[in-house]
């Protein structure tokens, strides 16, 4: 449970970082509307998720919980 927690948190702060880049040059544009930073962060929540998804089945192993009783 703990490597799963790590896996997603280290998921978690490359995809954040990478998000907040790209939101940032969005909200800073005169170009773009206002409303196109939050439909992409919209957008990216749900991209996410189905991305970690697609991440744990391609490499179960990096979740498998141990089936050994903690002592």
């Amino acid at each position: 449970m703990f490597r799963t927690f790590l896996v997603f948190s280290i998921f978690r702060a490359i995809y954040g970082a990478g998000i907040l880049v790209v939101t940032w040059f969005l909200a800073t544009s005169g170009e773009t509307p206002w409303w196109s930073s939050i439909i992409f962060l919209i957008f990216s929540m749900v991209f996410s998720r189905v991305l970690f998804n697609r991440i744990k089945q391609r490499w179960p192993q990096l979740f498998e919980t141990s089936q050994d009783p903690v002592v």
